[in-house]
């Protein structure tokens, strides 16, 4: 789909076609589209096409006078099963003259509300504040999705807490996932933007410059957020893990206590269990053999019960 801003009357309206100081949003253009873009503007086809790969890096790269600055920005996913219903794809935001394209694969809120809060800020003729307002507004939504998980993840550590669910635990590992895609996005994304701010083919005036500094301060804080959360939810999940082992070997120690107790009372009564002539069998004791193996088989167990509490006192069982 392709709409198009122009500035009129201090604010950006829809218009028809194209025009000075306009803003061209395409959010999965069609091939038809992405031709009418190209003939009007004369920009490199892969401008336009390489932000559309779900895989394509952050980047800035410029030619013949235009510019391009690939970013990786959130996205909701409309989906009612996924546990973090977020993630991002490269955005592409090409400088030519006194326009700006946007060229996405999905549609995203970075463009949608941006839009709501640019009506009067700026026009697309200042295409620097411009775009650099459009990327800071990508950072804030890096903040505001990552404190939504975080929230995710204290809901679910507290059901851990109570009950140690498998479905939980994969819940937890669902979002770990999503801050090592939010944590590589980030850092690709303060790269590029690293890039743009060095670059010769910028020619940045100072306002300019503090705007993109603060898009930069937002991706930087919210790198180090992400990396603080993905931290804490990793140790998190080795904590439970540990939990998980330690009481898998106590249930394993209680098992092997009562084994122990039962293996040495049948070890005794089994020996006259054999189909051979024994001691006091077949003789007048035939009637107290059982209580004497039975005492034996008593005193075998106690013994047995006594050092395993001396060890268990002395913390070496």
């Amino acid at each position: 789909m392709m709409t198009i801003y122009r500035w009129e009357s201090g604010g950006l309206r829809e218009a028809p076609d194209f025009g000075t100081s306009c803003w061209i949003n395409l959010v999965e253009p069609t091939t038809t589209e992405l031709e009418r873009v190209l003939t009007y503007s004369k920009v490199p086809r892969d401008f336009l096409t390489d932000p559309l790969d779900v895989d394509e890096r952050p980047r800035f790269d410029y030619d013949d006078g235009a510019q391009i600055l690939i970013i990786h920005v959130p996205c909701p996913v409309n989906s009612e099963d996924s546990v973090v219903p977020y993630r991002t794809v490269p955005l592409g935001i090409i400088l030519l003259g006194e326009s700006v394209i946007t060229v996405c694969s999905a549609r995203t809120p970075v463009t949608t509300a941006f839009l709501d809060q640019i009506r009067r800020v700026c026009p697309p003729s200042d295409k620097y504040r411009f775009a650099f307002r459009l990327i800071w507004h990508g950072g804030v939504l890096f903040l505001r999705y990552l404190h939504d998980i975080h929230q995710r993840t204290i809901a679910l550590e507290d059901e851990l807490h109570e009950s140690i669910s498998n479905e939980i635990l994969l819940k937890l590992l669902t979002i770990e996932k999503t801050f090592v895609y939010f944590t590589t996005s980030l850092k690709a994304d303060t790269i590029a933007l690293a890039r743009a701010n060095t670059a010769r083919q910028l020619v940045l005036s100072e306002d300019d410059s503090d705007q993109l500094e603060d898009a930069m301060v937002e991706y930087q804080q919210a790198l180090e957020t992400a990396t603080v959360h993905a931290n804490i939810l990793n140790g998190t999940l080795d904590t439970f893990a540990s939990l998980i082992n330690n009481n898998l070997n106590n249930v394993m120690k209680y098992l092997t206590v009562v084994t122990i107790f039962l293996a040495v009372p049948t070890l005794v009564t089994s020996a006259y269990g054999m189909n051979i002539r024994l001691p006091l069998v077949g003789g007048p004791g035939d009637t107290t053999i059982f209580w004497i193996l039975a005492a034996i088989s008593a005193c075998a167990a106690g013994i047995i019960g006594i050092v395993l509490f001396i060890l268990s006192k002395k913390r070496k069982f």
